[in-house]
């Protein structure tokens, strides 16, 4: 998705239209003051995901993934 640059001047004069060619194409546009950028206007994404997908690549280190995080019982009932 392409990004485009627009000065703040310009945003003010054409807002309807940078809007509109966001709904429709998707761009976004960066508005800048000074040639610095300092906000982004991009189409609404309804992010929809479940918890484990919001979770995935959150994990920053395991050791041993296949040992037990908690302790377990013995099914005699001993505590191990």
């Amino acid at each position: 998705m392409k990004t485009l640059w627009v000065s703040k001047t310009e945003f003010k004069a054409r807002a309807g239209e940078i809007l509109q060619e966001i709904e429709v194409t998707g761009a976004s546009f960066l508005v800048t003051e000074r040639g610095r950028p300092i906000i982004e206007i991009r189409r609404y994404q309804d992010l929809k995901t479940s918890p484990l997908e919001r979770l995935r690549g959150s994990v920053i280190e395991y050791i041993d993934p296949f040992e037990p995080v908690y302790e377990t019982k013995d099914p005699e009932g001993d505590s191990s």
